[in-house]
Formats: C-alpha cells, structure tokens, sequence
C-alpha cells in the first residue's frame, strides 16, 4: 500500500510539471521539491508571499552553479504581496530555482496546489508604490521589505550613507542583506540597490563602515571600507571594500579577519583613535565588548574587554558604538560607549543603554558605578542606536531601530516593517555628579516645518486646553514652552474615535510618561499597550517636543534631556490636543504641520 501511495504522488507530482506563460517553467520532484526553470528576458521574477506560510528553501542556481540561497515564504492559500527577484545580473545565462517547501505533518496538501505556481510572473518593472497607511512620513523607511539594524553609517562626498539590516524577499526577519540609501540632508533620502548580500560566511549580520583616507587597507584612497558579521556556523568578522562611493561593493578574498570562541560575537564598529595612531573595533562578545587594534584593517589584535559587573546584563548585549561627545556649555569632551541589550529593558524587550567614561587607546573606564544603569531612550521602540562615521563639524548624529524584538514581526504593516527614529544629535550634560546624554532632533528637521497650525500663549490650568486641528493630519510637530516650571500637566493627543495617547509630565516625581494602552490597534501583541516611563532633569525652563508620524510618537524633554519613542497605530490620525495642569499656568504652543 505504501508503495502504490508513493508510486501516485510521483504520478501526481509529474502530472503538475506545467509551463506557466512563456517566461518559466515549474517541475514538482516530490511532495517537498520543486524546481523553477526561468527562460525570460525580463527584469524580475516576482514571487507571491503569505506571511503564514512556511518558509521556502530556495538555492539559485545560474548554469548549474549556486549563486545564492534564499529563504521566500511561498503562497499556499493567499497572496499578500510579491517581492522581486532580479533576475538582469544573470541575463544570457540559465537561471534555476531548486526549491524546498516542506507543508508539515498536519497537512496532505499536495505542493503543486499551492498558490504561488499560478501567481509567480515576470515583468521588467516592480511597483513600490505605498499602499500602507501606517507608512511614515518623515522617517526611512525601507521600500519594500523588513529592516532592523541601522548598519555601516558613514558620511562621505556630501552624502550620509545608511546601510541596514534588510530582507528583500519578505517582510519578516530573514536573508539578512545590506540595504542601502543615502541622503544630502537627513531628510530626503534616495533608495540604492542592496550593498552586500549573504555568501559561504553566511548571512550579512550588522556592522560599520569608514572613509580609509589614507589608503591603508590598500583597497584604494577613500574607499568604504565595511566590516560585518558573517553568521554562518559560527559568528565571524568579514571586510568589503567600495570604490564608487558605496554603490558596490566587493567582499575581501581573505574573509574572516577576526574570529573569536564564543556564539554571540557580533556588531563590529569601527573607529580612529588619534591617541595611538590605530585603527580600532569594538564588538559585542556575549555580555560584554572587545576591543581590537590595527594598522592596516585587515590584520587586528585583541586589547581588553568591558562589562563585566556593569549596567544591565538581562540579554544579549549587541550593537556597540563609540564617540567621543562634548559636554554641554564647556570644552570638555568625555566618551560614550553605546550598548544596545536584547531583552532587558524595564518596560520589556530591546532598549539601548549607554556608559560614560575615558577610553585611553586601550581599554574603557567607565566614571558610574557598576551597579548604574544609563537608558538613552525611554520608549519601547528605540534600539540598535548608532552614530555616522566621518560626520561633518564634529557632530555626533545617532540613528535607531524604530521598534522592538518583542512584536517587530507583527506590527500591522506587510509592504515593509519597521522605521527609524529621526535623526538626534547627542550631547553630554551633568547633574550632580553624574553624566547623561542628551539627544535633539537633528536641526536639519526644522526644515520640514510649514505654517503653524497654532502659535499662541494660553492659560493651561485644570479646565482643559483643548484644540482640534482645522487640517487632519498623520504628520505634525507640537511645541510647549514656559518661562518656569510647570507642575504636573497632561497632554493628550486623540481622534474622534476615541484612540488616545495620554502623556504626563510629574514635576513632584520628576517623571514623563506616555500611555498607548488605548492609542489605536494594539492587540497584535500583548507587549504592545503599555505605560512607560522616564525621569526627567528640569531647568531652569520647560520645553516638550513631540514628533508625530503616522505610526509614531517621539517626545523631546527640555531639549533632549528626556527622550522617548513609542509606536502608535491610530484607525485615524489624532486630530485633537488636549492640556490639562494642575495649577494655572502660561504656556506658549505651537503645532507645525511637517511637510517632506
């Protein structure tokens, strides 16, 4: 019987070998195995994905050699979106997909009834027009596709350069692929071909990137040098070198350049330490960093660890950065270790942390106490934060993952996942006896504003303030000041279906807090409603800023001093503010509609 069972799948699958138009050909080998022969001419292959099934196994072979392996998760039952597979690299040349789709032991769907099949097509153009209205504005995002780490971020040539964790063939985590886009004004950015794809090392990991202006890599005056994590068996260090101003890039033949014996060994960053005239990496080893020196970038030799018995250690510790940032209102300078941790932020899931010390050329002293943790952002959706090598006039411009691990994959977009936080600019500023950093909004954002919607000086007390905006719009900038310090005040942002973001500024706790539990769609993820919470350092004077997209809100207070970022998905966009102060008080608002 089970021989006779065999023999009639083997019947079935040959039966289902068709020819679907004139650009392809599927064969079905088994319940599991299939090919894809492609013979067209066009510039893609477009394949139909549904985020419920599972995952594909695909090994692209062009005459017969492998060229790449990639992971899709095929239709089954429905398409939710294609993805493209450029095909123009390899035209005149014989491109087979030898694909493994295994359905699972609860199903006895045969493969050949799947969707995908009779829903794969050729064409020579992708449309990458939005069609999600959770899309942000103002903030990157990738075009198609997920994104997550913020990787490689250097400034060369008028152009900054972001480089990112990508998957350009579905909108989940997977294939991880070097996205690239560059922009003139942290503003505007222009969408570039993928930069560095997975190879035999494995997939492309995250990492940095710099300007070798003194050629000592010997890959050419002013190239992009990169350095990433190859995460194959083991997790290693490989280089790839640019000579056009980052628009390709070519992987170093003498990859690994640095390995080590651990699992998580990742995030490698890259700096000049003008104190000994070497190049240095700092990378996330477990639950601590590594430090290793260099003369040529390729050839590195250990020098010291930092972490054990500091700041936080409830996760993996990743993404580490380096700078040195000035404190505010003197000529001093201090250096700032960025640490980014997954898990083990208090309002749960990915977070970034940060230390504040000397680095001497050869190992990090941190000024705080061990037991003192530092969190550069207080909202849930701020992670793998990482500055711009090479920035113009010294200034230290820091980027983040605009999500968390906790729900990333599930957030209500399909067309692409996840954002970035604008661009901040990081300081240093002291209370008492401690260093913390302080993060503005790049000025270049002031650029975006229009005509206010309101600029006026009103009394705000425990009658609310309330103003419903003439225009309905995703995009805006609110901008509260007083000339002293208020006491507890209330600001909520809601729309006419009642979708509210609470946010309370607690002068008697010195605390800033923002409330999503009723801020729209929230149910995809039991992490999503929640509370945070911040302390805050008053001056002299009170200022809030709050960027508003349209699926998210970041709160600026007192210049930086406090931040915090929160995903927020409204069915409609808030439309109404609202200020409530438990005593009366002055107060100069101001709402901008932010235009790109």
């Amino acid at each position: 019987m089970r021989n006779l069972r065999s023999l009639l799948l083997i019947l079935s699958c040959l039966f289902f070998s068709e020819v679907y138009g004139q650009d392809f050909k599927v064969n079905h080998l088994s319940d599991s195995h299939s090919m894809i022969r492609i013979s067209s001419e066009k510039k893609y292959i477009l394949l139909p994905i549904q985020e419920s099934a599972p995952e594909a196994h695909i090994k692209v072979l062009v005459d017969t050699r492998l060229e790449q392996t990639i992971q899709a998760r095929l239709a089954v039952e429905k398409v939710d979106y294609y993805v493209p597979f450029n095909l123009s690299p390899y035209k005149g040349h014989q491109v087979l997909f030898d694909l493994t789709q295994h359905a699972g032991r609860e199903t006895k769907r045969n493969i050949a009834d799947n969707v995908c099949w009779k829903e794969i097509k050729c064409n020579d153009s992708f449309d990458t027009t939005n069609r999600e209205k959770f899309r942000p504005d103002y903030h990157f995002t990738p075009a198609y596709g997920w994104m997550n780490d913020p990787n490689g971020m250097v400034y060369k040539d008028g152009e900054y350069h972001l480089f990112y964790q990508y998957n350009p063939y579905g909108s989940m985590w997977g294939n991880m692929t070097w996205g690239h886009a560059v922009t003139k004004d942290l503003v505007h950015w222009t969408h570039l071909d993928p930069a560095i794809y997975a190879n035999e090392l494995g997939a492309v990991f995250s990492g940095s990137a710099i300007v070798d202006k003194n050629n000592v890599a010997g890959f050419g005056k002013d190239a992009i040098i990169a350095m990433y994590t190859s995460a194959g068996t083991s997790q290693t260090q490989s280089l790839a070198y640019s000579t056009d101003n980052g628009r390709t890039f070519k992987i170093y033949e003498k990859n690994p350049v640095i390995t080590a014996d651990i699992p998580d060994f990742r995030d490698p960053k890259l700096f000049f330490d003008e104190q000994t005239n070497e190049w240095k990496v700092i990378i996330a080893s477990g639950q601590e960093v590594r430090f290793f020196t260099s003369k040529n970038l390729k050839d590195w030799t250990y020098e010291s660890s930092f972490g054990l018995g500091y700041g936080n250690h409830d996760g993996v510790w990743e993404c580490p950065d380096l700078v040195k940032v000035k404190v505010q209102g003197s000529n001093e300078m201090k250096d700032v270790l960025l640490l980014n941790i997954n898990p083990g932020f208090p309002f749960g899931g990915s977070a970034t942390q940060y230390f504040v010390g000397h680095f001497d050329g050869h190992r990090f002293i941190c000024d705080s106490k061990p037991e003192i943790t530092k969190w550069m952002d207080y909202g849930k959706d701020h992670y793998a934060t990482v500055t711009w090598s090479n920035a113009p006039d010294n200034r230290i411009i820091a980027l983040a993952w605009m999500s968390n691990w906790q729900y990333a994959n599930i957030v209500p977009t399909q067309q692409f996942r996840s954002a970035n936080s604008v661009p901040r600019d990081l300081s240093l500023f002291q209370d008492r006896d401690e260093y913390y950093l302080c993060s503005s909004p790049s000025p270049e954002l002031l650029s975006l504003r229009g005509k206010p919607w309101i600029d006026k000086r009103a009394t705000v007390g425990k009658k609310a303030y309330t103003y419903k905006f003439k225009k309905e719009s995703p995009t805006y900038e609110i901008v509260l000041s007083a000339e002293s310090l208020l006491q507890t005040t209330q600001i909520c942002l809601s729309n006419d279906l009642g979708e509210k973001v609470l946010m309370t500024y607690d002068a008697d706790k010195k605390t800033f807090s923002m409330n999503r539990n009723e801020s729209g769609e929230v149910n995809f993820s039991k992490d999503f409603p929640i509370v945070t919470t911040a302390p805050t350092f008053p001056g002299k004077d009170f200022e809030l800023r709050i960027l508003v997209d349209r699926c998210s809100i970041e709160a600026f207070l007192n210049n930086g001093r406090t931040a915090m970022t929160n995903l927020v998905f409204p069915t409609k966009p808030y439309n109404r503010l609202s200020i409530t102060s438990t005593t009366s008080s002055k107060m100069n608002i101001q709402v901008y509609p932010l235009n790109i």
